[in-house]
């Protein structure tokens, strides 16, 4: 009976093992993938920019409140309809990256999402427009160390982060409802008040999200799905890609320097 117990004790032990180094391996998955799509992102906004600014003045079609002159491209992608398009474009896909998830393989979900990052990176161009390059590069310092803290957190912590998903989500509703109502207001004061609360809100979900992330494979690793795990990692790189986006954005508002 104790060899019984001991040899048990073996096999449950290796496979505790198991599961831990498959846990780093997906986790390492799931940040290079977000990692990849934030580099994306970035190269995708810088060149947008470039190719919608100019500082030559006979090569400018128009030119911002802040004196800076855009092309062409500029016009197109800030000014007309299109810029709605561009806006809503990436939302949309949100929406229907579930669809993508059951659907199609591992890897066709993992170029839907550097797509995804793509959109995003147009659709963020803008801010070299109202920001100046040092403020966009401090403020990207700075959520980075957050975001690695939090996440952290969220991997390390003991405590059942599952009961703040709801009220987080709840949170970033009323934050969009805001956002859109504060579109016809314009009011400066409201602005801050949603930088700050967006900012707690997102890094109450970057933790929330890690803590998700590493339960999940916790929870599936028996069961041998190589192909669910693997777009597991991709929606996991998803959701803390949108948890630093939207972290960096609202930080943004308050540490940016406006050109």
């Amino acid at each position: 009976m104790a060899e019984y117990r001991t040899a048990q004790a073996g096999v449950m032990g290796a496979r505790a093992a198991q599961i831990d180094e498959g846990l780093r391996a997906h986790m390492n998955k799931v940040y290079g993938t977000m990692s990849v799509g934030m580099l994306i992102t970035a190269l995708a906004a810088w060149a947008i920019a470039g190719l919608a600014t100019t500082v030559d003045p006979s090569a400018a079609a128009a030119q911002m409140p802040n004196g800076t002159l855009l092309t062409g491209t500029g016009v197109a992608l800030y000014t007309s309809p299109l810029r709605w398009a561009i806006m809503f474009a990436p939302l949309l896909m949100i929406f229907g990256f579930g669809a993508v998830m059951r659907r199609a393989s591992a890897s066709g979900a993992q170029l839907f999402f550097y797509v995804f990052a793509t959109l995003i990176g147009v659709s963020l161009s803008s801010i070299f427009i109202v920001y100046t390059s040092v403020s966009i590069v401090q403020t990207f310092l700075v959520t980075a160390i957050a975001f690695a803290g939090l996440s952290l957190v969220g991997y390390t912590t003991k405590r059942n982060l599952s009961g703040m998903g709801t009220f987080l989500m709840m949170g970033v509703i009323g934050l969009l409802v805001a956002m859109i109502l504060n579109i016809f207001i314009g009011s400066g004061t409201l602005t801050l008040v949603i930088s700050a609360l967006g900012v707690l809100i997102f890094a109450g979900l970057t933790a929330y999200d890690t803590q998700k992330i590493k339960n999940d494979y916790i929870q599936h690793a028996h069961m041998g799905d190589s192909e669910w795990l693997a777009k597991s990692a991709i929606h996991g790189a998803l959701n803390l890609y949108l948890d630093f986006l939207n972290m960096f954005q609202f930080l943004l508002m308050f540490m940016g320097q406006q050109e």
